[in-house]
């Protein structure tokens, strides 16, 4: 199976840019497409973070959080930093909406910035959380998807003339991005919540960068 598109950076902030200024909720839509780029969370985990993995009661973003076991893609828990400034900026810009158009509020204005701490961070257009698609192989083994989101994301990537790219590309992206700075597998992998070093290796491979050295060094 083809690996999703590696998005290099200048490629990320065209979208960003673009996303920015299209469609019917970009404050929303930058916030998710920074999130999932700055985290390599999965795209039905986005769906269903709660708003109190983000904050603490007090309103003030928590550093170390993390993605429970009911969240997860693979119902392993795994840490989650919200120690990027450039997600944490674009998630609190969309947070201002939600409370100025009333998406999942409560009458407790002095905690959670007067949100619902229950709720997932991301809502749809009509301030709902998005729903989910179970599905059973033939094992029994259960999954889930969000068709919605992925159209979502498929569309973002598309409109900024990125093809072939799905929310997919930002877990491969945040982990090359990674490797690049030179951190361990192990440490990527407990990021990533993924099962093997193996399966964090071969996300990884294939680095356009490494490749083009290569075959710079033909001649």
């Amino acid at each position: 199976m083809a690996k999703a598109p590696f998005i290099e950076d200048h490629r990320l902030k065209h979208m960003l840019k673009i996303a920015a200024v299209s469609g019917e909720f970009p404050v929303r839509n930058v916030a998710m497409l920074t999130t999932i780029y700055g985290t390599g969370m999965m795209l039905t985990e986005i769906a269903r973070l709660p708003l109190k993995a983000y904050l603490r009661p007090d309103g003030a973003v928590v550093d170390e959080s993390a993605v429970t076991p009911d969240v997860a893609y693979n119902g392993t828990e795994r840490p989650l930093y919200w120690s990027n400034a450039k997600v944490t900026a674009a998630i609190d810009k969309y947070l201002e909406y939600r409370v100025e158009h009333r998406h999942r509020v409560t009458t407790r204005k002095a905690a959670y910035r007067g949100l619902d701490p229950e709720a997932p961070i991301f809502l749809t257009d009509e301030g709902e959380p998005y729903k989910l698609t179970e599905r059973r192989t033939g094992t029994g083994a259960v999954s889930y998807s969000c068709d919605s989101l992925s159209q979502l994301f498929r569309k973002l990537h598309l409109q900024a003339g990125i093809e072939g790219a799905s929310a997919m590309s930002g877990r491969r992206t945040f982990a090359v991005r990674l490797a690049r700075n030179q951190i361990d597998l192990k440490h990527i992998k407990v990021l990533l919540g993924m099962k093997t070093l193996r399966a964090t290796k071969n996300l990884i491979d294939a680095d356009p960068v490494r490749l083009g050295a290569i075959a710079a060094g033909v001649f």
